[in-house]
């Protein structure tokens, strides 16, 4: 275990074993426990204007996703990475059973976990994600993984800023996205090959007409990675969720508008969960 300060909040950083490979988690505060899972084109620093606030109410988990930062890769796509993320989680708290935040690629991570894990968590919040991809958008995965692969992720690199960020934000916060680019051209290349293939053919509308969970869908109205189409989608099919568009935002509204995310999520997460 170490210690480290993070959103001006002391973590503590445990790297702990699942499924045979090491989960790092990293985690702050007191109460219930609350799971944050983040981007594909980001990492847990895309928590960092939110997590002080949050944690003045819950546990939170900031999860290292497999095949970023310390945590091990979880080969055989995204079942896999969802598996790994469970079991570590279940190893850490036990039968406590967490809320569950994932944002992007994390939500997809979520959605999944909730669908092949029932019972182990209690409610979710689901922010720019969906269900399922378009034609158009299962082919940016595919093209976005061809390039890095030919040339490494510092060919897409400006592509991955553009589907987090609107272009105007980025005129405006010049050094938030180069802090953010940098922390992308960290990621393995083989990590964010991997996670664009499962992607391009990630399939959970039947599995997430199942889920009973109570469940918030966030999305940034000028999300142009996973459109606002997507989270109407996701929410008409989960038989308990309610839906609310960030004005503004993109596809990390946590980092873009952490007031406007902070007051949704909180209020959710606030609220009693119905008996049965």
């Amino acid at each position: 275990m170490s210690q480290t300060t993070f959103g001006g909040c002391s973590l503590q950083t445990f790297r702990i074993g699942a499924d045979g490979a090491a989960l790092c988690l990293h985690v702050c505060g007191d109460g219930p426990p609350l799971v944050l899972l983040h981007s594909l084109l980001a990492d847990r620093a895309s928590f960092e204007r939110v997590v002080q606030p949050l944690a003045r109410e819950f546990r939170v988990v900031l999860v290292d996703l497999p095949g970023f930062g310390a945590s091990d890769p979880a080969p055989g796509g995204l079942h896999a990475v969802a598996d790994r993320v469970a079991a570590g989680l279940l190893q850490a708290l036990g039968d406590v059973r967490p809320a569950l935040l994932g944002n992007g690629y994390g939500g997809f991570v979520t959605l999944l976990m909730a669908i092949r894990h029932p019972g182990q968590f209690s409610r979710l919040v689901l922010a720019d994600c969906g269900a399922a991809f378009d034609e158009p958008g299962r082919a940016a995965f595919v093209g976005m993984a061809r390039a890095a692969s030919a040339s490494g992720l510092a060919a897409v690199a400006d592509v991955a800023m553009r589907r987090l960020f609107a272009p105007d934000f980025q005129a405006r916060h010049p050094d938030l996205i180069e802090a953010c680019k940098g922390r992308f051209l960290a990621t393995p290349a083989q990590t964010f090959q991997e996670a664009c293939a499962a992607l391009s053919t990630l399939d959970l509308r039947a599995g997430a007409a199942s889920l009973k969970l109570p469940a918030l869908v966030l999305v940034g109205e000028r999300d142009e990675a996973t459109p606002p189409p997507m989270a109407h989608e996701l929410a008409a099919l989960l038989p308990h969720a309610r839906l609310h568009v960030l004005e503004g935002c993109a596809h990390v509204p946590q980092l873009q508008a952490p007031e406007a995310f902070l007051a949704e999520v909180l209020a959710f997460l606030r609220e009693p969960v119905a008996a049965g």
